[in-house]
C-alpha cells in the first residue's frame, strides 16, 4: 500500500504540504505535491486534499468475518490497590457510563479479587448496571498470565462491544496481550473517547508525534474495541446512591489459568506518593549534574508534599530509579502542579506531563523547550533557586 498524488488533479494549494507531521511532503518545481520516503501513511494529507488529488494505492478492504450484532456491552477493568479499588476503576466508569448514554448498552465492571462482592457494590453505588467477578485469594496479586487468561476466556463468553482498561502498570501490561488472543485492536493510552455519531464506533483519542496531534483511531471490522486511558484524563463517575446491580460470579477453577512467574518477594521503592495520584510532582532532569542532586530535590518535594520525578536522561545515568521516570517511555501524569528543575523538555517527556494543571520550569537557558508549555519560567540555576526554596519553607515564610 502506497500513497500517490495524482499530478493532474493537484492545484499546488499546498494543504497537504502544512497538514503533514511527517514532513513527507514535498513542492516540486511545477508547483505539485510530492510524497517521499517519509510517509507514515497516517493518510491526513487524503481526508485534507480538497482536490480529492491524493489517493491510497493498493488498499484492499479486509473481509469483515466477524457478526458484530453479536457483541454487547461497555466493560472496564476494575484495577485494585493494596487491596481496594483504585481511583482508575472510577475514572473509567465515569466515561463508560458518557459512552453508554449514547450507546445505550449496559456498563459492566469486571474485579479479580478474592473479595470481589463488596467492591462490586462501590461500582452499582456509581452507576454500574453489571459486575462479573472471578474471585481467589491469588487474584490480589497481579499475575500478568492469569489476568490476561480470565479476562480472554470473560470476552469469549459474553461478547462485550468495548473494553477498557486503564493506562496503569498493570492496564499496560496484560491488556495488549489480552487483545493480541482476541485478534482485535487495541489503542493504548487514550486520553478521551467519542461516539462517530454516523457509525457509532468508539473513536479512540490519544496524542501523537511526540503530543503535537491527536489522533483519533476507530476498530471497523474487530470487536471488542479495546484501549487503555491515561489516569487523571478523565473524571471519576460519582456515587449516585445504592443502587441494584447484576452481579455474575465465574468459578475461578474451571479456567485453565496458569501462571509461569512465581511472585517470590515484593520490594517497595523509595517512592512514597504514586506519581500517577500525586497533586504536586518535583522533576529533575540532566541540569542536576549527578545523581547526588536528587537529595535536594527529595528535600524540596517533601517540604511541600509533592512526588518525585525524573527525566529519562537522570534515569537512563542511573541517578534515580525507573519508577521516577516521567515521559513517554515512563509515566504519564497530570498533577495540579508540576516542577520542572533542570529539564529541557525533550518531546518524550513533554508528552509525559504537558497536560499538567500549571507547569513551573527552572533552568539556565532561556531556549529550553520547556518554557513553551511551561505557565510559569523562571530562568536561573537550579542550584541557587532550590535551596533558596527549601531555606524558607523551612523557616515558614
Amino acid at each position: 500500500m502506497e500513497i500517490k498524488v495524482n499530478k493532474q488533479k493537484c492545484t499546488g494549494c499546498k494543504i497537504c504540504f502544512d497538514a503533514c507531521p511527517a514532513g513527507a511532503i514535498e513542492i516540486d518545481n511545477e508547483g505539485k505535491a510530492n510524497i517521499n520516503e517519509k510517509c507514515t501513511l497516517c493518510r491526513l494529507c487524503v481526508k485534507e486534499c480538497p482536490e480529492n488529488a491524493i489517493e491510497v494505492i493498493g488498499e484492499e478492504k479486509k473481509k469483515q468475518d466477524v457478526n458484530l450484532s453479536q457483541y454487547k456491552g461497555i466493560w472496564f477493568f476494575a484495577e485494585l490497590k493494596h487491596g481496594e479499588l483504585s481511583h482508575v476503576s472510577f475514572e473509567l466508569l465515569g466515561i463508560s457510563l458518557k459512552i453508554a448514554e449514547i450507546l445505550k448498552e449496559e456498563v459492566c465492571g469486571v474485579i479479580f479479587s478474592s473479595d470481589g462482592e463488596q467492591k462490586a457494590q462501590q461500582l452499582f453505588d456509581r452507576g454500574a448496571d453489571k459486575v462479573y467477578i472471578v474471585e481467589e485469594s491469588s487474584l490480589d496479586q497481579f499475575r500478568q498470565d492469569i489476568y490476561v487468561c480470565l479476562m480472554t476466556e470473560l470476552i469469549k463468553k459474553y461478547k462485550p462491544n468495548i473494553v477498557l482498561a486503564s493506562a496503569t502498570m498493570i492496564g499496560r501490561s496484560f491488556i495488549p496481550q489480552t487483545a493480541a488472543r482476541l485478534k482485535t485492536g487495541l489503542t493504548a493510552d487514550c486520553i478521551d473517547l467519542a461516539i462517530d455519531p454516523e457509525t457509532k464506533l468508539l473513536q479512540q483519542i490519544r496524542p501523537t508525534y511526540g503530543g503535537n496531534l491527536m489522533a483519533k483511531i476507530i476498530c471497523e471490522s474487530h470487536r471488542p474495541q479495546m484501549a487503555t486511558i491515561r489516569p487523571k484524563s478523565v473524571e471519576e463517575a460519582k456515587p449516585t446512591g445504592n443502587k441494584d446491580g447484576l452481579l455474575i460470579k465465574e468459578d475461578f477453577s474451571k479456567f485453565n489459568a496458569t501462571c509461569r512467574v512465581d511472585l517470590v518477594s515484593k520490594e517497595s521503592v523509595e517512592q512514597t506518593i504514586d506519581l500517577q495520584e500525586a497533586e504536586i510532582i518535583v522533576s529533575g532532569g540532566r541540569g542536576l549534574g549527578d545523581g547526588k542532586n536528587f537529595d535536594m530535590i527529595r528535600k524540596f518535594a517533601g517540604l511541600i508534599g509533592a512526588a518525585v520525578g525524573a527525566s529519562r536522561a537522570a534515569v537512563d545515568s542511573g541517578w534515580i530509579p525507573y519508577p521516577h521516570q516521567v515521559g513517554q517511555t515512563g509515566k504519564t501524569v497530570k498533577p495540579k502542579i508540576y516542577i520542572a528543575c533542570g529539564i529541557s523538555g525533550a518531546i518524550q517527556h513533554l508528552a509525559g506531563m504537558s497536560t499538567s494543571d500549571y507547569i513551573i520550569a527552572i533552568n539556565k537557558d532561556p531556549e529550553a523547550p520547556i518554557f513553551k508549555v511551561a505557565n510559569l519560567g523562571i530562568v536561573g540555576d537550579i542550584f541557587e533557586i532550590i535551596p533558596r526554596l527549601i531555606q524558607k519553607l523551612e523557616k515558614g515564610e
